[in-house]
C-alpha cells in the first residue's frame, strides 16, 4: 500500500501531534460529471508535513481520495487539477495559453467531521488561477511563482500574530489559537508569504511594498499546516506551527487572506515543498568498464482538456498501472526525458513525437504528432516535449472507445532525440497500459503517480579521430539502446534454462503455479506492511456508508442494527480511520488525547527494544521504511507512550505492527486511543499476562476447534508434532498485522473492533480450512515453512482474501463453545500442577524468580550507571555555572567602577558648566551695554544729521529765493538784460563789463564752496552711521558666536572662547570710543 492513510493525507500530519493522514487535498477535473484525480508521488516519498482541510460537509466526498504520490522527477511535478507548475518550467518554450491554466483544488474535511451524507452533494471547487511571475501576470493575482528562486509568493496577506502552543500538531489547539488571534488582533500587518517549492527551501515573510524580508522559516521547522472551519468567521485564515530554536518550544503563525479561495492554494503549496525532491545521481563521468553506458529516465505524461481551454493530467490507476482516459476529449502527450548517469549529453531538439495504439508496434504503423513545444525546463535537469493527440482521428478508434471493466488496452509512444554528441537521432520507445472510460464517469480509484516512467540504457561507442570528418562532427555512435523492462524479461527468459540441469526429471512432473502464486515457490518470505489497499469504491456503497453514519452520529452510544453486515463486507478503504474510532469508542476521548501528550515526554525503560523493533515493522511500506522519518518517529512515540502507559504489560513484541495499522489511518493520538482500547476493552493485553497464560488457552482453544471443524488436518498435526503455538503465535500477539498483506490485515481488524477478538478464532479456521490440502501433504519443517513463506503470500491477491474473509464470517463460533474450551484449559492446567512434583515446580519458580532479580539488577546497574552520569554532568554543570558567575561578578565590579567614575566625571562636567555660564552671563551683561553705549551715540549721529539737513535745505531755500529775486531785478532792467541771458549768464561783452561782474562771482564761488563743504560733512555723517551699524551687526554676530561656542565647549575651549569674547569687545570697544 503506497498510501499512508485511508481519510487521506498529504504529507500528512493530523488533527494533534501526528505526521499523518487526516485530510486530503482532492484535486477535481470539472468535465461532465467531474472526476476526481489526486497527484501522487514516487515510491520513495517521505511525509512531513500535515495538512489540514476542515471543509464543509459537502467535501466530505473529497475526503476519500489520495494525494500522498508524486512523479518520480522534479520537473513534472504537476498539480491534478490544472498543471500550471509543470508548465511554468516550460515556459521558455511553451505558449502562455498553457502556462497561465488554472489549478482547481480542494480542501477536503477532517476525519473527525460528521459525514452527514455522502451521496448526491455537489462538490464544491475553487478555480485558482496561478500565472508565473512574469510581465503579462496579472498584478491582482494574489499568488505568483518568483521568477528568480524556485517559490511560490502569495500576496494580500494580513499578519494576525503568533502564540506558544504545546501541541504543535493538534488541529483542535490550532483552531482555537487561530480564533483567539483572529478576534483579539487590533494591529494587523500586511505581508507576501514566500513558499518553496523544495523541502530545502525556507518560507519567508516579506513587506509588500519593498519585498524586504521580516522572517524566515526552514521547512524542516515547520511542524503542521492548517486551515479554518468553512462557515466560521477563521474560513479565511490559515496557520501554521513551527519549532522555535528548539524542539521543546514551538510556535503557531496566523494569516488571513484577502481572497478566502487562496487558501487552499497555500495549503498545497506547502504540501508540495514537503515532498521529497527525487535524488539525481550526479552527471559526472565515472571511472568504471561502464563508463560507454549512458542512463536515461524518460516519462510519459498524459493531459486531457478540461473544457475551459485547460490540459489536465489524467490519473494512474494503481492497481492496474494504466491510465484512466476519457472517451472523446481531445489529449496531449508530454515526455520527460532526464539523464541520470555518466557524462551529460546535450539534447538539440526532439526529431518527431510518435503514437499508435497497441504494442510491439512497427515503426510504419506508428503515427506523428503535432509538437507544440521543447525544450529544457526551468531548473535545467529535463527536457521535456509537449505534443498535441486528436483522439478522434481514424487511427485511434481503437482508444476512444469505452474499454471493457474487466481489460486493458496498450499505448505506444515514441519520442526521437537529435542529441549533439551522438551521430544518429535516438529513439525512446514507452508502453503503457491505459483504460477508456465515458466522459461522464465519476469513480472513486486508487491514484497513483500521474506518469509513467522507464530507464533507458544508452550504450555508445566512440568514433575514432580519422572517422571523424572535422573536429565538430558526433563523437558517438549508438551500439544499442535497451529499457529496463527489456533487460529485466531478458534475465528472466535466461533463468529457466539454468536451472534445468539441477532440476532433472522431477521438475516436469512439480506442476506449475498458478497466476496468483508465481512467487509462492521461493523461500523469501512476504516482507510486513506489504500490498496495495484499493481506494476503489462503488458510489452505491459510499451512499450507504454516509447514511449509516449520519444516524451513528445522531447516537453514538447505540450501533446501528446494519452495521455488522456493512463491516463484513469492508469498511471503505477512505473511511476506515473515521469508522474504527467509533467501533472502539473513541468519539470522545479527549482525556488518552491528553495523556498521549503527557506520555510521549517521559522516558520508556523498554526503549531500546522499542527502537529495534521499529525499524523491523513494515519495511514494505513506503511510510515506514525510511529510517528516522515520520512513520517510524510517529510510531515510535506511540510505542513508548504505551509502555510508560500500561506500566504492567509495558512494550511487548508484535505491538508496533498494530500501531503502524492504526497509523496509516488516523492521527498519533487517535492511534494511541484506539491501541489503549484494544488492549484493554478488548482483551489482547491479557495475552501478555500472566506468562502468557491466557493466550496458551487460545491455542488450546483453537486445536478444540481445530478437532471439531478440520479433524483430519487436527489428526496430521498430532502425527507431525506441530503444536498452535508454533504457527499461531503471531496471529493472536499481532491479530496477524506482521506478515500478511495489508488489505486482509485491515478487514481483519474491522471484523476485531466490530465483533471482539474472538474473530481471531474465525480467520484462523479459515486459513487453515483453505489451506488443509497443502498442509496435509507436509512434514514438520515444511508445514513450518508453509505458514512462514507461502501462507501470506497466497492473499496478496484482493479477490483470495476476500473469499477467505467471506468463509471466515461465515463460520459459526458461539461465545459458550469457546467458554467451555476455556473452561477444559483451566481444568487441564490444575490437573497438571497437582500431577506435577512440587520440587520441578518449586524449582520453576525458583527459576522465574532468579530471571525476574536478575532483570531487577540489570535495571538497578542500568539506573545507577544513569544516576553516577548525571551526578557527573551535574557537577560539570555546577562547575561552568560557579565560573560564570565569578566572570559575572568581576564584571559587575568594572560596571560599578566605571559608574563611580562616570558620575565624578558627571559632576566635574556639571561645575565648570555653571561657571561657564556664569562667566558668559557676565559676558553678556558687558555687551548689552556696550550695544546700549552705542545705541545712544548713534542716536546723536542720526539727531546731528538731521539738524545738518534741515540748515541745509533751508540755506538752499533762501538762496534760491535770492537767485530768483536778482533774475527778476535782471529782467526789470533793460540794461542787465543785455549782460545776461535767460539762464542767468553773463553774456560776452567788453573788458569793462567783465570788470564789473567780478564781485558777483566771486559771492557765488563762496556760495558754492559752502554748500560743497555741507554736503561734504553731511557724507561724512552718513559714512560713520554707516559704519556704526556694521559695528553693531559684527558685535551681535560674535556675541552669538560666542554663546555657541560657550554651550558647546568643554574645559579645553574655555580660555580660548573666552579670549575670543574679549577681543571683539574691546576692539570693537576702542573703535566705538
Amino acid at each position: 500500500m503506497d498510501d499512508k492513510a485511508s481519510v487521506g493525507k498529504i504529507s500528512v500530519s493530523s488533527d494533534s501531534v501526528s505526521t499523518l493522514n487526516s485530510e486530503d487535498f482532492v484535486l477535481i477535473s470539472r468535465q461532465g460529471d467531474e472526476t476526481p484525480s489526486t497527484n501522487n508521488g514516487s515510491d520513495d516519498e517521505k511525509t512531513g508535513l500535515k495538512i489540514i482541510g476542515n471543509g464543509s460537509e459537502q467535501q466530505l466526498q473529497k475526503e476519500l481520495e489520495d494525494v500522498l504520490m508524486d512523479p518520480p522527477m522534479e520537473d513534472p511535478s504537476n498539480y491534478q487539477g490544472q498543471e500550471e507548475e509543470e508548465e511554468e518550467e516550460e515556459e521558455e518554450s511553451t505558449p502562455d495559453g498553457e502556462r497561465d491554466e488554472p489549478v482547481v483544488l480542494e480542501a477536503s474535511a477532517s476525519s473527525t467531521i460528521n459525514p452527514v451524507s455522502i451521496s448526491g452533494l455537489q462538490k464544491p471547487e475553487m478555480s485558482l488561477p496561478v500565472k508565473p511571475a512574469q510581465g503579462d501576470s496579472d498584478g491582482s493575482s494574489p499568488f505568483t511563482p518568483v521568477a528568480d528562486e524556485d517559490s511560490v509568493v502569495f500576496s494580500k496577506l494580513t499578519y494576525l500574530g503568533c502564540a506558544s502552543v504545546n501541541a504543535p500538531r493538534s488541529e483542535v489547539e490550532a483552531l482555537r489559537m487561530m480564533a483567539i488571534l483572529r478576534s483579539q488582533c487590533k494591529i494587523s500587518v500586511d505581508v507576501t508569504l514566500s513558499v518553496p517549492n523544495v523541502s530545502e527551501g525556507t518560507v519567508r515573510l516579506l513587506e509588500p511594498p519593498t519585498n524586504t524580508e521580516i522572517a524566515n522559516y526552514p521547512i524542516y521547522k515547520i511542524l503542521f499546516c492548517v486551515r479554518g472551519h468553512d462557515g466560521t468567521p477563521e474560513s479565511d485564515c490559515f496557520a501554521f506551527t513551527e519549532s522555535h530554536y528548539n524542539s521543546e518550544l514551538f510556535r503557531i503563525h496566523v494569516f488571513r487572506c484577502e481572497i478566502q479561495e487562496a487558501v487552499s492554494r497555500i495549503l498545497y503549496s506547502f504540501a508540495t515543498a514537503f515532498r521529497r525532491s527525487a535524488k539525481q545521481t550526479p552527471l559526472a563521468a565515472p571511472q568504471t568498464p561502464d563508463s560507454d553506458i549512458f542512463t536515461f529516465s524518460v516519462s510519459l505524461e498524459i493531459k486531457e482538456d478540461d473544457g475551459k481551454g485547460y490540459f489536465s493530467a489524467v490519473p494512474k490507476d494503481k492497481d492496474r498501472q494504466c491510465f484512466k482516459l476519457r472517451q472523446g476529449i481531445d489529449k496531449k502527450i508530454v515526455i520527460y526525458v532526464q539523464q541520470t548517469t555518466n557524462k551529460e549529453l546535450a539534447i538539440e531538439r526532439c526529431f518527431g513525437l510518435l503514437l499508435s495504439p497497441g504494442k510491439d508496434v512497427q515503426s510504419g504503423d506508428m503515427h506523428l504528432l503535432d509538437l507544440e513545444s521543447m525544450g529544457k525546463s526551468s531548473d535545467g535537469k529535463s527536457y521535456v516535449i509537449t505534443g498535441s493527440w486528436n483522439t478522434k482521428s481514424p487511427h485511434f478508434q481503437i482508444v476512444n472507445e469505452e474499454t471493457p471493466k474487466d481489460k486493458v488496452l496498450f499505448l505506444t509512444t515514441a519520442v526521437d532525440l537529435v542529441i549533439t554528441e551522438v551521430q544518429e537521432p535516438v529513439r525512446f520507445l514507452l508502453e503503457s497500459k491505459i483504460r477508456v472510460c465515458p466522459a461522464n464517469e465519476r469513480l472513486f480509484w486508487p491514484f497513483s503517480k500521474r506518469s509513467s516512467t522507464e530507464n533507458f540504457f544508452l550504450k555508445l561507442k566512440q568514433i575514432k579521430q580519422k572517422e571523424q570528418k572535422s573536429s565538430t562532427d558526433t563523437l558517438y555512435e549508438v551500439v544499442s539502446l535497451e529499457s529496463e523492462s527489456e533487460r529485466e524479461r531478458r534475465k528472466t527468459t535466461a533463468s529457466p534454462a539454468l536451472r534445468l540441469p539441477q532440476s532433472g526429471s522431477q521438475g516436469s512432473m512439480i506442476p506449475s503455479p498458478p497466476e496468483d502464486d508465481e512467487e509462492e515457490d521461493n523461500d523469501e518470505p512476504l516482507l510486513s506492511g506489504s500490498g496495495d489497499v484499493s481506494k476503489e469504491c462503488a458510489e452505491k456503497i459510499l451512499e450507504t456508508w454516509g447514511d449509516l453514519l449520519t444516524k451513528w452520529h445522531l447516537n453514538l452510544s447505540v450501533r446501528p442494527k446494519t452495521l455488522c453486515a456493512l463491516v463484513r463486507s469492508g469498511v471503505p478503504e477512505a473511511l476506515r480511520g473515521e469508522v474504527w474510532q467509533l467501533l472502539a469508542g473513541c468519539h470522545n476521548n479527549d482525556h488518552l488525547v491528553e495523556k498521549y501528550r503527557i506520555l510521549i515526554t517521559k522516558e520508556s525503560p523498554q526503549d531500546s527494544a522499542i527502537t529495534r523493533d521499529i525499524n523491523r515493522t513494515f519495511p514494505a511500506h513506503d511510510y515506514f521504511k525510511d529510517t528516522g522519518g515520520d512513520g517510524q518517529d510517529s510510531l515510535y512515540k506511540i510505542c513508548k507512550a504505551y509502555s510508560v502507559y500500561d506500566e504492567e504489560i509495558g512494550y511487548c513484541q508484535g505491538q508496533s505492527f498494530l500501531a503502524a495499522v492504526l497509523l496509516l489511518h488516523m492521527p498519533e493520538e487517535q492511534a494511541f486511543s484506539v491501541l489503549v482500547k484494544i488492549m484493554f476493552d478488548y482483551g489482547l493485553r491479557e495475552l501478555f499476562k500472566q506468562n502468557f497464560e491466557d493466550l496458551h488457552c487460545k491455542f488450546y482453544q483453537l486445536e478444540r476447534l481445530m478437532q471439531e471443524y478440520i479433524p483430519d488436518l487436527y489428526n496430521h498435526f498430532l502425527d507431525i508434532s506441530l503444536e498452535a503455538h508454533m504457527y499461531a503465535s503471531q496471529w493472536f500477539l499481532t491479530l496477524f498485522t506482521a506478515k500478511f498483506p495489508l488489505y486482509m490485515v485491515f478487514h481483519i481488524i474491522d471484523l476485531l473492533l466490530c465483533e471482539g477478538i474472538s474473530v481471531i478464532f474465525n480467520v484462523a479456521l479459515g486459513l487453515l480450512k483453505t489451506t488443509k490440502d497443502d498442509l496435509l501433504l507436509t512434514d514438520f519443517e515444511g508445514a513450518l515453512k508453509f505458514f512462514r513463506v507461502q501462507l501470506p503470500k497466497r492473499y496478496r491477491s484482493e479477490e483470495n482474501a476476500k473469499k477467505l474473509m467471506e468463509l471466515a464470517c461465515s463460520m459459526k463460533i458461539s461465545q459458550k463453545k469457546l467458554k467451555k474450551y476455556e473452561r477444559e484449559y483451566h481444568t487441564m492446567r490444575d490437573q497438571q500442577a497437582q500431577q506435577e512434583d512440587p520440587i520441578e515446580r518449586f524449582e520453576r519458580e525458583n527459576r522465574r524468580l532468579q530471571e525476574a532479580n536478575m532483570r531487577l539488577e540489570q535495571e538497578n546497574d542500568d539506573l545507577a550507571h544513569e544516576l553516577v552520569t548525571s551526578k557527573i554532568a551535574l557537577r560539570k554543570d555546577l562547575d561552568n555555572a560557579e565560573e560564570k558567575a565569578d566572570a559575572l561578578n568581576k564584571e559587575l565590579l568594572m560596571t560599578k567602577q566605571k559608574l563611580i567614575d562616570a558620575e565624578d566625571e558627571k559632576r566635574r562636567l556639571e561645575e565648570e558648566s555653571a561657571q561657564l555660564k556664569e562667566m558668559c552671563r557676565r559676558e553678556l551683561d558687558k555687551a548689552e551695554s556696550e550695544i546700549k553705549k552705542n545705541s545712544s551715540i548713534i542716536g546723536d549721529y542720526k539727531q546731528i544729521c538731521s539738524q545738518l539737513s534741515e540748515r541745509l535745505e533751508k540755506q538752499q531755500s533762501a538762496n534760491k529765493a535770492e537767485i530768483e529775486k536778482i533774475r527778476q531785478k535782471v529782467d526789470d532792467c533793460e540794461r542787465c538784460r543785455e549782460f545776461f541771458n535767460r539762464e542767468g549768464r553773463v553774456k560776452a561783452a567788453g573788458a569793462a563789463r567783465e570788470g564789473c561782474e567780478d564781485d558777483t562771482d566771486e559771492e557765488k564761488e563762496a556760495l558754492k564752496n559752502q554748500l560743497r563743504e555741507m554736503e561734504l560733512e553731511l557724507a561724512q555723517t552718513k559714512l560713520q552711521l554707516v559704519e556704526a551699524e556694521c559695528k553693531i551687526q559684527d558685535l551681535e554676530h560674535d556675541l552669538g558666536q560666542a554663546l555657541n561656542e560657550v554651550q558647546a565647549s568643554r574645559k579645553t575651549w574655555f580660555n580660548r572662547t573666552l579670549s575670543s569674547i574679549k577681543t571683539v569687545t574691546g576692539v570693537q570697544g576702542k573703535e566705538t570710543c
